[in-house]
């Protein structure tokens, strides 16, 4: 099972599409949501800008590639709901959403190892970063 973490904590995965990997995407207009493994080329992104949800993989969460990827497909344009996968701490929550993700899908073993209060404490990722007092 997966549990999905967003702004108001924890809840369930309300996505009732198939994902399928980067390379076996067929086009870039598609109802099915695409996995990106954390070591996709970032000129590979170019054409997934229509796709209704993209999901990067951490496979470990010292793995930083994929805050890059959100961010890379963010300035592109894409609009869609984008979701970390996998090895992402609470302490890498704020990061995640500051990076362009929406949500973060983890396993129910991390999910008990950090409860969703640990999480919340990180929700208000806008107010609570260095960036933000360094202009204020």
């Amino acid at each position: 099972m997966s549990v999905i973490v967003n702004d108001t904590g924890f809840s369930i995965d309300d996505w009732t599409g198939s994902f399928i990997s980067h390379a076996d995407a067929a086009a870039n207009d598609c109802d099915y949501a695409i996995d990106l493994p954390s070591d996709t080329v970032p000129d590979t992104l170019t054409g997934l800008t229509n796709a209704p949800m993209i999901r990067v993989d951490f496979p470990s969460s010292a793995d930083g590639r994929g805050f890059t990827l959100a961010a890379l497909l963010r300035r592109a344009g894409y609009k869609g709901r984008l979701r970390a996968r996998g090895h992402v701490l609470a302490d890498q929550y704020a990061m995640a959403r500051r990076s362009g993700f929406d949500e973060v899908e983890i396993d129910d073993a991390l999910a008990a190892r950090q409860p969703e209060d640990q999480w919340l404490a990180r929700a208000d990722w806008q107010n609570h970063n260095y960036q933000a007092r360094l202009r204020g």
